[in-house]
């Protein structure tokens, strides 16, 4: 079936593309893609034999390789994992004490090691500047009865200031408006100073891939928007991709953002999404239940409902400005002239710290993919190793944010972006500590020369690599590695997995999901195989001594859409 829609003629196109980017798509929520990749990834694992054990490199690598597989120990990523999820670093949050805290144990085991500041003014710290926007007094009454903040509702973040409306309540369903499918959700509808609520396409009987690709989405939105809707609620049909429920969690939250982020236009109404339990009081003075309610949402024959009830709504943010460092040292090389060019290795440190009094630790997401680095780092210093080109660890702030550390770090580097080689980075969900790493995903493989030398060295380890499980999900694009990405520098993120019975690691992946993945509950499992984190820091290791001894560095695939960008591109 095909939508076809058209924008209202009121809506200037400079309207039009700011409306495209009102749904509310929360970076938060964004990653979680990787977990289904990882459910691909582990289907496809190939049960190899002959399986180099933890520790001990095989044949084909060199002295100096054999010596960075020795090195990198189950022992150090384990303590490093452990110190950085501890309590009393409080889930390392952003322009949170618990963050600085752990900004200032990272660069204490830098110069531990023998690392070099590589930060600002001689340290080991960048500074990047930002605000903390923290929900202060949120309110959603209905006929006097009140909505719980952070339970019941949240506001989806807008960051443009504080809001207080009121209105009477209309439900539209998906507020379509389409004639090509005889549908008219705001039929006989005046919504100017109403409180709308509705549904996130598409309907049940429009396939999803129709509805994304004519954006019907944005455009359904601009209309209700242009049409003077005091707010915008959101409620669930069970379809939806992130429930409500799944959005106050993260819309509850503080936000950190750069200090100029302006966020949506004043006009925009707010975005509220309302949680399973309290979408039935919307309904209570309307004469059907929300039941039939929603079953009437999928008929084309739909009317608009009104609710019969009055919202106030009022939304007060306390905004404070602050910093958080980026913390980044590096080991100098040994060639006279390739120690100007640098291998870049790359993790965030961050988490979502404290809130509402409790802890997000930040075990697997990611203070193991950063104790995997500093295990890199470690075995290169402890083996007496010297690089011909210098070697820069860099664990960034604020990922889960935005990626703003990383994106501050391109754009401000302090090592000359046009010399920095490649870029290698961990960040995950400890898929790697499900068992024994036995597959590889290389996120950018197939963009750069680093794809060619991650299959080199998980073949040596009779580990099997795969492409990207599921590209439409462009995972590639969402962590650190695409900051660099972006200034021209090829990049790779390393993921591993186990071999096994997919459904295994499915219920596992879902669990996890379900309770761990960035809440409280991400913290170290006593099942965790820690020979498997050793495996992918074994890997990054060796590809980053491979990329400090090659002849020429890292370049971008011909057959690549990066491929025309250079070192430094702005």
């Amino acid at each position: 079936m095909r939508v076809d829609v058209t924008a209202p003629n009121k809506i200037e196109e400079h309207q039009r593309r700011i409306y495209s980017q009102m749904l509310p798509r929360p970076h938060f929520l964004s990653f979680r893609a990787k977990m289904f990749a990882l459910l691909a990834l582990c289907s496809l694992a190939i049960n190899t034999v002959g399986q180099t054990a933890a520790g001990t490199a095989p044949s084909a690598f060199s002295v100096a390789e054999t010596s960075i597989v020795n090195g990198i120990t189950v022992e150090s990523i384990k303590s490093a994992t452990s110190a950085l999820s501890a309590a009393d670093m409080e889930g390392r949050g952003t322009m949170q004490p618990g963050g600085e805290k752990a900004a200032n144990w990272i660069a204490d085991r830098f110069k531990a090691l023998g690392l070099k500041p590589l930060g600002d003014k001689g340290t080991f710290f960048q500074r990047v500047d930002f605000k903390e926007v923290i929900p202060a007094d949120m309110t959603f009454d209905i006929g006097g009865q009140k909505l719980l903040h952070g339970t019941d509702f949240a506001f989806i973040p807008q960051n443009n200031g504080n809001k207080e409306v009121s209105g009477e309540m209309v439900f539209i369903a998906y507020g379509i408006q389409a004639k090509s499918i005889n549908r008219d959700d705001l039929a006989g509808m005046d919504l100017q100073g109403k409180v709308v609520v509705m549904l996130e396409g598409p309907p049940a009987s429009v396939p999803k891939d129709a509805w994304e690709k004519q954006k019907a989405s944005q455009i359904f939105m601009q209309g209700v928007i242009m049409k003077g809707a005091a707010a915008i609620i959101f409620i669930g049909h069970g379809r939806e991709e992130h429930s409500p429920d799944e959005g106050i969690s993260y819309s509850s939250r503080r936000q950190i953002l750069t200090p100029d982020e302006k966020g949506y236009p004043e006009f925009v109404p707010p975005f509220i999404y309302v949680g399973s339990k309290a979408a039935d009081m919307l309904f209570a003075k309307s004469g059907t239940t929300l039941k039939d309610a929603l079953a009437s949402a999928e008929q084309s024959s739909f009317k608009p409902i009104k609710l019969n009830q009055k919202a106030k709504i009022a939304a007060k943010y306390k905004v404070t400005k602050g910093t958080s460092p980026n913390v980044v040292g590096y080991i100098e090389g040994s060639d006279p002239k390739l120690k100007e060019e640098a291998v870049l290795f790359s993790a965030h440190y961050d988490a979502y710290g404290v809130e509402n009094g409790k802890v997000y630790n930040g075990a697997a997401d990611n203070a193991l993919g950063t104790a995997e680095m500093l295990a890199v780092a470690e075995s290169y210093i402890k083996a007496g190793l010297k690089p011909k080109r210098s070697m820069i660890f860099l664990a960034v702030t604020a990922e889960e944010y935005g990626l703003f550390g990383s994106k501050y770090w391109s754009k401000h580097p302090t090592w000359d972006i046009k010399k920095v080689n490649a870029n290698l980075n961990l960040d995950g969900i400890g898929s790697e500590v499900y068992g024994p790493v036995k597959t590889m995903v290389g996120y950018g493989a197939e963009h750069s020369t680093l794809g060619a030398m991650m299959d080199e060295v998980a073949q040596a380890m009779s580990i099997a690599t795969i492409p990207d499980p599921f590209p439409e999900e462009k995972i590639f694009y969402r962590s650190d590695h695409y900051s660099f990405v972006e200034r021209g520098v090829p990049s790779l993120m390393l993921m591993g997995a186990p071999a096994g019975a997919k459904e295994i690691w499915m219920k596992r992946i879902k669990d996890w999901e379900k309770g761990d993945y960035h809440q409280p509950g991400d913290t170290i499992k006593p099942d965790w195989a820690w020979e498997g984190a050793e495996t992918v820091a074994e890997i990054m290791g060796i590809m980053g001594w491979r990329f400090s001894e090659a002849n020429a560095m890292a370049s971008w695939l011909p057959t690549s859409r990066f491929a025309k960008l250079e070192r430094g591109n702005t």
